[in-house]
């Protein structure tokens, strides 16, 4: 069983690791962090908040899952389901 101090530096790698590649496609996620009251938790796992952004935010993040989805799963983008 991994302790507080090593569960917190586990959630700050990963929370490192999205923010490089968020910002790799141009966004900014400005509440990203650790929620340090998961990492103390020895029953539950640690969790990432991703926060609030701003709508212009909120498009770019969903374009750029969207972009993904149409390259990775052919047939599974929102806008190749409508008729």
């Amino acid at each position: 069983m991994l302790t507080a101090r090593e569960r917190m530096r586990q959630a700050e790698g990963v929370t490192a690791e999205l923010q490089t590649a968020l910002r790799a496609v141009g966004v900014t996620l400005p509440s990203l962090g650790v929620d340090p009251v998961s990492c103390a938790s020895s029953h539950m796992a640690p969790l990432v908040e991703l926060g609030r952004c701003n709508l212009d935010m909120a498009r770019r993040l969903a374009g750029v899952l969207a972009d993904h989805a149409r390259t990775v799963a052919p047939g599974h983008a929102e806008e190749e389901r409508r008729p």
